[in-house]
């Protein structure tokens, strides 16, 4: 198959790459880094230079391809983002009405059901809703809470010995590696099933004090303990550790959909397996290797 990768070289798109090429598919990696055509090359596969919200540009891309994976940076252009996603999965749409490709796997989130209060996804619910409108098969790959994202608190670990966030220690938060998106989606594409489809990808279900022990029991401080911030402790914080206000306040509000339960509403709703293999301990010896 000929199968067009989006995501570069990230935690999502080496992995997938990498699985792909080996399993003796033509892929292309789509980056916007033409310092990556090296690195794409160096693993069998060709690099697509250009951005994902230039219709032009992808249509010439995935024109004559079998499968497309198809996914938006996160915070794309670091402001105005909604609006940016919603612009980027247009881009895409059109591309892949023109090419009249056959398969499409998008990765979304979990919350992705829901049209707003839930911050950077309901980007991903707009282009949800224009990939619907589409004559091909496509699957919804909606993601849980990315394992990674943790690593931003390390500075919160270091400075007051604590980790925590806008939502409550027993909160159970539906939590993915990205090797197991990577996993789902290398999947995914070599199948093509008929319409629409949802796939949840989770690697655990845990509640915040849990992943508090469990850090802090890999990385020397088995007492490290889940605070639960409000939602303006939590955005001054991010604003004051440097982070856009924009994008303070979509993850101030994704915190909130969390904490009221609506974020991973739907995904409990329909019993979704929890089949990936990174257990969140596993994850706990890479995190403590990056602290």
């Amino acid at each position: 198959m000929k199968i067009i990768i989006s995501g570069s070289l990230g935690n999502i798109g080496k992995p997938l790459t990498t699985k792909l090429v080996k399993a003796g598919h033509d892929v292309t990696v789509i980056t916007s880094s033409a310092d990556k055509k090296t690195a794409i090359e160096a693993l069998g596969a060709e690099a697509a230079v250009g951005s994902v919200s230039d219709s032009d540009f992808l249509t010439q891309t995935i024109n004559g391809a079998d499968a497309l994976f198809a996914m938006t940076p996160p915070n794309l252009g670091g402001q105005n983002v909604i609006a940016n996603t919603t612009e980027a999965g247009k881009a895409y749409a059109k591309a892949i009405q023109e090419t009249n490709i056959k398969r499409v796997v998008m990765l979304s989130s979990f919350g992705a059901d829901l049209p707003n209060g839930t911050g950077p996804i309901a980007g991903l619910y707009n282009i949800e809703q224009l990939y619907n409108a589409l004559d091909t098969s496509i699957t919804f790959l909606r993601a849980g809470y990315f394992y990674t994202n943790f690593y931003s608190n390390v500075p919160m670990i270091n400075a007051a010995g604590i980790i925590g966030g806008n939502y409550p220690a027993d909160l159970q938060l539906p939590m993915v590696h990205p090797d197991d998106i990577a996993d789902a989606a290398a999947e995914e594409l070599q199948k093509i099933p008929a319409g629409k489809n949802i796939r949840y990808v989770m690697s655990d279900i845990r509640t915040l004090g849990e992943v508090a022990k469990v850090f802090g029991t890999a990385i020397g401080k088995p007492e490290l303990p889940w605070v639960e911030f409000t939602d303006e402790q939590s955005l001054g914080g991010m604003i004051e550790a440097g982070v856009p206000e924009e994008i303070a306040q979509l993850y101030t509000e994704m915190g909130a959909g969390l904490r009221s339960g609506k974020i991973a509403s739907h995904f409990l709703s329909v019993n979704a397996s929890v089949d990936g293999k990174t257990k969140l301990e596993d994850f706990a010896k890479e995190f403590a290797a990056q602290f």
